[in-house]
Order: C-alpha cells, then sequence, then structure tokens
C-alpha cells in the first residue's frame, strides 16, 4: 500500500499546481516499467524521486516529457493537458529537463551551449539567418547576452568562450541546467544532477537548484544522492518496481520501513538521518 502523502508546508501547499501525472504507466515486452505512478510539482517546490536501480524513475522522466509515449494516464502542464506531445512541443509549453548521461555539444563554448536552448524563443526563421538579415543579427546578440547571464546565474561566467571539451565535469552539470533555463521553463527535470560530482560540486548543485525554485520553478528530480535528496525535497516520491511505494517529507520517508526494506537499507538511512539531523 501506498504512504499518505506527507502535509506539505503552507507556502508551498497553496502554490499552483505546474506539473500534474496521473495513473501514468507503459510496458515494454510486456513487462510494466511503469505502473500507475501519480504525482504533483508545485511552483517554487523541489520534489525528488528516488529508488533502487530499475525502479523506472528515468522511464517515468521520459513518458513526462515526450521521449515516451505513454500507454495509460495523463500530463498536465498547468490546466493544459499535453500527454504524448513531444519533447520540443513540451519545452514550448514550460518544460525542460536535462538527461542523466552529459547531453553537451562539446565543440562549442559554454555561450553557445546555451544559446542552442534559447532557440525556441527567438523569432526569426532559418530564411532571416540565410539572408543575414539585420534583425538575426541583433537576435543573436540578444541570445548572447541571455546566454551570458544565464552563465553568470550558474557560475560559470569564467567559462563563457571556453569550450564544452575543456570544462571541468562538475561545471558540465551546471552548463546543462543552464542550457534548460534558457527555454524559461515553468517546470523542470533533472536526471541525477549530482551524479558523479565530488562534495563541493554537488553543494554548487544543491544552491543552484533550490536558488532556481525561490524564483518559482517547479523542480523534479531524479537523485541518488540521499544526503542532496533530504536536505533539498519539499516532498519525496519513492518508486520500485516501477510503482509507487512512498511518498513523504524527508522525515516520512527516511523512517518508512517499507523504504528502508526496498532502497535505503541501512547505509542509507544514515546519510538520511545525517543529512536531517
Amino acid at each position: 500500500m501506498t504512504a499518505s502523502p506527507a502535509p506539505l508546508s503552507r507556502s508551498v501547499q497553496a502554490a499552483p499546481a505546474r506539473l500534474t501525472v496521473e495513473d501514468i504507466g507503459i510496458s515494454f515486452g510486456g513487462v510494466k516499467a511503469v505502473d500507475g505512478v501519480s504525482f504533483t510539482a508545485r511552483t517554487g517546490e523541489v520534489l525528488s524521486i528516488i529508488g533502487p536501480n530499475g525502479a523506472g524513475k528515468t522511464t517515468l522522466f521520459n513518458l513526462v516529457s515526450g521521449v515516451y509515449q505513454p500507454k495509460a494516464g495523463k500530463v498536465t502542464l498547468g490546466d493544459e493537458a499535453v500527454t504524448g506531445l513531444s519533447p520540443d512541443r513540451l519545452a514550448t509549453r514550460g518544460l525542460s529537463r536535462t538527461f542523466q548521461n552529459l547531453q553537451v555539444f562539446f565543440r562549442m563554448t559554454a555561450r553557445e551551449n546555451v544559446m542552442v536552448g534559447r532557440h525556441l524563443k527567438e523569432r526569426r526563421g532559418l530564411l532571416s539567418h540565410l539572408l543575414a538579415l539585420p534583425s538575426t543579427g541583433r537576435q543573436n546578440r540578444e541570445s548572447a547576452e541571455v546566454a551570458d547571464r544565464l552563465l553568470a546565474r550558474v557560475g560559470l561566467s569564467d567559462y563563457a568562450d571556453t569550450p564544452a571539451a575543456s570544462m571541468p565535469y562538475g561545471a558540465l552539470k551546471r552548463l546543462e541546467i543552464a542550457r534548460a533555463l534558457a527555454a524559461k521553463p515553468e517546470v523542470l527535470l533533472l536526471d541525477e544532477p549530482a551524479a558523479g560530482c565530488n562534495a563541493v560540486e554537488t553543494e554548487e548543485i544543491e544552491k543552484l537548484v533550490r536558488a532556481i525554485a525561490d524564483e518559482g520553478v517547479a523542480m523534479v528530480l531524479v537523485e541518488h544522492d540521499m544526503k542532496l535528496v533530504m536536505r533539498i525535497s519539499d516532498k519525496i516520491l519513492v518508486l520500485d518496481q516501477g510503482r509507487m511505494l512512498a511518498e513523504g517529507t524527508g522525515e516520512q520517508i527516511r523512517t518508512n520501513p517499507k523504504v528502508i526494506e526496498a532502497y535505503l537499507g541501512t547505509h542509507g538511512t544514515r546519510e538520511a538521518n545525517l543529512a536531517l539531523d
């Protein structure tokens, strides 16, 4: 039986729902990879999705972000039903995401990578670029200025002209977030944003995620770092074998016997306790 959701803080509880997922599911070869999962992400909220390997976390992200077509259920952005829309159409409606594995353009500079994320917001088409119209030049300058502001926002101003291939791993994780922000999302999905990062880089990611949420973006994370999850999350959703095992605050999740048995174990529980105590 799924645990009852925890009461949220008054400010988050009163915030409007930006992303609503209802009973979503998909099967591969007769195996239910995601089965009847539901959750809501609100404006300014950090929702973390955790669970053992193979629990369906990234598959759930792929369903929500349009990479996979769900066989059941419904996805709503704000008041608009968007189930099954492609990732580019979802991006124009306010949903952006990053991926578990780095998806940067290594031959481009940091600035150019972020500018790619802004193309959906640009007003000039291919013909304008081919004809090298003055309006296109103005637009490119505007995009470069926006990219520079976003690089500053994620602490990467010094890397603006640096090829991505020459940047440290932790900086590349923040670069992906900057590029996702260029599309002006209202909902941002981050797939293991701290994976492979050292303690300093993880702390930078933590501060950045919290700052973005505080600016009104609904943040949804898949993450294995339990210390990070417990410190940053307003709400935590636990998956196991494609189904919801529990949902609640960090305090409720770390003491849930089913979660401890299926996922946290002794070591994970210790990390969760250290993060909250």
